[in-house]
């Protein structure tokens, strides 16, 4: 049995209906993929239908936004325990804490967070290219010919840009409006997918917005969580579990100090990507806040990510800390700086930097 999480739009249906293509004949009975949205769903449940498919000679199950069925995780342990050869690939919501607040599922589900494009997948979609993802290490003892290898091939400064505007999310490619379907897909995931996830009251839903946004335009700063509290009229207590729930659906990230987590206060709260920057508030960022936002998110996938307690500094994996930079730092900004020195001017070579872009080949 396997989950596979992550925020609107990054592509969980798709997955889905290409491990079928993949794997699978149109003609063959065996693979089968159904979406809880169905109303047939209202009055069937997921294991009557499970056991109906296998006692027909169904082998693998693929059911899309597992979580609108409110019994989903009891569900799920039924086909388990009653359809031992049965296999089951389920999507959910970001939101979903699959093992801590459904413990039958501990032991039997693997669980995967898909995220949006790298800015290497980016560039393979694309240029029909096969650029290979580099590890920290690589980038950190090798970026100058790494960088330059990239460089001979294409034009890293325009499709970068590209990348940082609207090249997260799959649907790109559609042929509709980027940011309007954006803007979409945030709002369904903190009217569905938190409101229903967290079984909270939709009186409430304007005060999680106002405060997405208020988080959104107050850019990367210490949160004052009192006056977050007072402007969307509500506690604090509550303020910070808003503010955990928008973590959760992956629309912000939370750094902490190192050595804490929540429930204590976040040091720094910034978007999850800069594509929500650009839909949000397109003007009122900064480029060092939309570089710092892009490099952190970079991070997140394998490394751990803390606050470094210095101005554009972040501390990863408690080993390494870098510093984002913008055009040619002065001679003493050079020596007061004992970080790894990273850097979204043009002049990176001559700089002895790394260029930030290299950070999107992680993975």
């Amino acid at each position: 049995m396997i989950g596979i999480k992550g925020t609107r739009g990054v592509g969980k249906t798709t997955f889905l209906l290409q491990y079928a293509k993949e794997n699978f004949d149109t003609q063959d009975r065996q693979c089968l993929y159904i979406n809880m949205n169905n109303f047939y769903f209202q009055g069937r449940g997921i294991a009557d239908f499970a056991g109906e498919f296998y006692r027909n000679g169904g082998k693998v199950l693929l059911i899309d936004q597992v979580f609108k069925r409110p019994d989903w995780s009891s569900e799920l342990r039924r086909c388990y325990d009653e359809f031992p050869d049965l296999k089951i690939i389920f999507t959910g919501s970001s939101v979903m804490r699959l093992k801590e607040e459904n413990p039958e599922l501990n032991g039997i589900v693997k669980s995967y967070n898909l995220r949006g494009f790298s800015f290497r997948e980016f560039l393979n979609r694309q240029l029909n290219a096969s650029f290979s993802s580099y590890g920290i290490e690589e980038i950190l003892t090798n970026h100058k010919q790494l960088a330059k290898k990239i460089q001979n091939k294409i034009d890293v400064k325009k499709l970068f840009q590209d990348y940082l505007h609207h090249g997260y999310y799959p649907f790109y490619q559609e042929n509709r409006n980027y940011s309007e379907n954006l803007l979409k897909k945030m709002n369904m995931g903190i009217e569905v997918d938190i409101l229903l996830i967290k079984q909270i009251e939709q009186k409430y839903l304007t005060k999680i917005k106002k405060l997405f946004y208020q988080l959104a335009i107050d850019g990367m700063m210490t949160p004052n969580i009192s006056r977050l509290a007072n402007d969307i009229q509500t506690s604090r207590a509550t303020v910070m579990n808003y503010i955990k729930y928008l973590y959760d659906a992956r629309l912000t990230n939370t750094l902490y100090k190192p050595m804490q987590s929540f429930p204590k206060k976040p040091s720094q709260i910034m978007l999850q990507n800069t594509n929500l920057m650009y839909a949000i508030y397109p003007l009122g960022f900064t480029r060092q806040e939309v570089m710092e936002t892009f490099f952190v998110n970079c991070m997140w996938k394998d490394h751990t990510v803390n606050y470094c307690g210095k101005p554009t500094s972040y501390y990863v994996d408690n080993r390494y800390t870098f510093k984002i930079m913008g055009m040619k730092p002065s001679e003493k900004q050079m020596q007061d700086c004992d970080a790894v020195r990273v850097t979204y001017a043009d002049s990176w070579e001559k700089d002895k930097m790394i260029p930030i872009w290299l950070f999107g080949f992680l993975y």
